[in-house]
């Protein structure tokens, strides 16, 4: 399988726990014959979208375009990130909206009818990091930010099925290692 693995954590120095979990199922997924490319946000010059008409018509930066092609390339996707004030960080979003635009990601729309999602015949992971325990973000705050991104954006652009794995109390050495564990597992399995 070919797969793509999105680094979404914005610090650029590395050494964050999303970087752990990135590589872990990187490494796993390379052990397991899979194809793997990678793409690391933080490390992307691009600017910020300001209006509609700049992500429906503007032409994307060239380290957009090659995540495109990254994108493009993959059968699975993998986004790793952490939760920030309850959703994705800011330079994630941002990527996002960059690399997710019509005629990339989504066809243009017809007069009463949604646009067509263009990433068809793809699947994603994402995988989640966050100081609360998993359940609780669940269960009180419903996952809102999480089930946001899998249905406003993938899901839009015809990515699907998505998955979800949710890693709480990551300060807690148990929950890293389990966490570590679980994500080697997915990566040799391609999912």
């Amino acid at each position: 399988m070919k797969i793509t693995v999105i680094q979404g954590h914005p610090d650029v120095r590395g050494g964050r726990f999303c970087h752990a979990l990135a590589q872990a199922y990187t490494q796993q997924a390379k052990a397991g014959c899979h194809e793997v490319r990678s793409v690391d946000v933080a490390r992307l010059d691009f600017p910020l979208l300001r209006s509609a008409a700049e992500w429906q018509e503007g032409v994307p930066p060239q380290p957009i375009l090659e995540a495109q092609e990254a994108i493009a390339w993959a059968e699975h996707l993998v986004l790793v990130f952490p939760l920030w004030l309850g959703d994705m960080p800011a330079l994630l979003k941002g990527f996002l909206e960059q690399a997710l635009r019509p005629g990339f990601a989504i066809g243009k729309a017809a007069a009463s009818r949604f646009p067509k999602g263009l990433l068809k015949g793809r699947s994603a992971r994402l995988v989640v990091t966050m100081g609360m325990p998993a359940f609780f973000y669940r269960v009180f705050y419903r996952a809102h930010s999480v089930k946001g991104l899998k249905r406003n954006m993938l899901e839009f652009c015809g990515i699907a099925p998505v998955g979800t794995t949710l890693v709480g109390t990551v300060d807690s050495a148990k929950a890293r290692q389990a966490a570590l564990a679980k994500i080697r597992s997915l990566g040799r399995n391609g999912k």
